[in-house]
This record gives structure tokens, sequence and C-alpha cells, in this order.
């Protein structure tokens, strides 16, 4: 009984030793596969592409940037941050500096998106994001906005952004409401928008002439109010969209009685 004891003591701590190593194996394994990210700010890409690849790191490039504290060419930040451990065969993201702003930031306010274009690339400078507007009032398909603004100083990146009103052919209008107003009223905002006056009908069913000698169809001219509409306000429509109108005679005020 004894030997069957000491038998059994001797394998629990034989399983006890075997599971230790186990785990000291793979806390090994684990930080042998990681790798302390170095400091390579004020090295140059290729220096410290020869600085990571030791430690199984790779480089990115990520973005280039004005900077007057380091020369052109040199890496002014980085991410992950020196010290950090990470996996072999992490990437390690940095930003590489211009040097000073010495390119003027051009105005290309009204000029069209590929004219823009050609001129912020012949100042070596860089095309960022273009948006698009829908203003009106403005001429289509040219610069309306620009970031940085003309003849910018301090400017951070190489890149200018462009904020572009859309061709006159896609340009689209809210649709006023125009319910419960004169007729008359209506067709004259409709042509100063650009857009048509359509079929009008009348709630009492006769017809909507222009003609003043039908006399058995309401005038656009007689006091009336639009009853409803087609597009619906609020709706977006393109320049040169008929609007429909339904349209019910204007309550016209009682006389007044006369004092006895």
């Amino acid at each position: 009984m004894k030997r069957l004891l000491r038998w059994m003591l001797l394998g629990l701590v034989l399983v006890v030793v075997a599971m230790v190593s186990a785990l000291t194996a793979m806390r090994l394994a684990i930080h042998g596969r990681e790798a302390e990210v170095p400091k390579l700010a004020g090295l140059e890409p290729a220096q410290a592409r020869q600085a990571l690849e030791p430690l199984g790191l790779l480089l990115e490039v990520e973005s280039r940037f004005f900077n007057a504290d380091q020369p052109p060419g040199r890496i002014v930040s980085q991410l992950p941050q020196p010290g950090t451990r990470v996996r072999r065969g992490w990437r390690v993201r940095v930003a590489v500096s211009l040097g000073a702003q010495r390119a003027i930031v051009p105005s290309v306010l009204g000029q069209s998106p590929r004219a823009a274009e050609i001129n912020i690339r012949r100042r070596g400078l860089e095309l960022g994001s273009t948006s698009v507007v829908h203003i009106p009032d403005l001429p289509g398909d040219q610069v309306v906005g620009q970031s940085p603004s003309p003849q910018a100083t301090e400017v951070a990146e190489p890149r200018i952004h462009l904020l572009v009103n859309a061709p006159a052919s896609e340009q689209g209008f809210i649709m006023p409401d125009f319910i419960g107003r004169p007729l008359a009223d209506a067709a004259a905002e409709l042509e100063a928008a650009g857009l048509k006056l359509g079929k009008v009908t009348s709630a009492a069913t006769l017809p909507v002439s222009s003609d003043p000698e039908n006399t058995e169809a309401i005038s656009i001219s007689t006091p009336t109010v639009v009853r409803r509409q087609s597009p619906a306000p609020g709706s977006k429509v393109l320049p040169g969209a008929q609007v429909n109108f339904e349209i019910t005679r204007q309550a016209q005020p009682s006389p007044l009685a006369p004092l006895e």
C-alpha cells in the first residue's frame, strides 16, 4: 500500500513538473516571437528598414508632411511608439518630413476641376479630396472653395482639398411649398428658378387656360390658390422640371353691409 502511494505521489510530481515546463516553453515561445520597436525619428526610410529587418518588423511610409524640425526625407513620427512590444511581422507606420514649407498655395477658385489639378501639381503639391456641392446661384463645374486657402502659410500637408460646384445639368433644387399660395406667385417663382409650369387643374373640374377669350376656363390670372402640387414640397428636382398644380378659387371677402 505504501509503495502504491509512493508511486502515485511520484507520478503527481512528474505531472506538475511537466506542466510547469510546458508553460515556461510557451512563454519563451511567445516572447521569442515579439520584438521591441526601436526609435526611428531622424532616420531615413532606408535606414529605418535596416534597423527593423533583424527584428522581423516591416516599415510603411504612411504620409509626408511639411516639418521645419527635420530635414526632407527624415522620419518625423512613428506608430507604434518606441519601446512598444509587438509581434514579428508587424508594420511600423511612419511620417516623413518634406522640410519647411516652400511651395505657395495657389488660388484655384473659379477654375474647372481639371485646370485646378494641373495648377496644383505644377506647384509640386498634391490634390486631396474633392467634394461636390449644388449651388444654383454659382456657375457649374468650377471650384468654389479650397483648403488650405490661397497664400496660406504653416501648412501641415502638401495636399489641397477642393469644393466643386456640380455641373448645371446636375444641379438640383429643393421644391418649395406652394400650397395655399396664389397661383400667379407660384408661376413667377418657378420661372425665376428655371423650372416650368406644368399641368394646372382646378378642384372644381374646370380647365385652366392662359387664353383670356376662353370664357369657360379659369384664367391663370384669376384669384386662385394652390391646393396640391407635384412634385411634393421638399422633393429634389432638376432644372427645367415641370411642376403640376391643382388649384381652387381664392375665397373673396364678403362686402361690408351698409350702415343703417
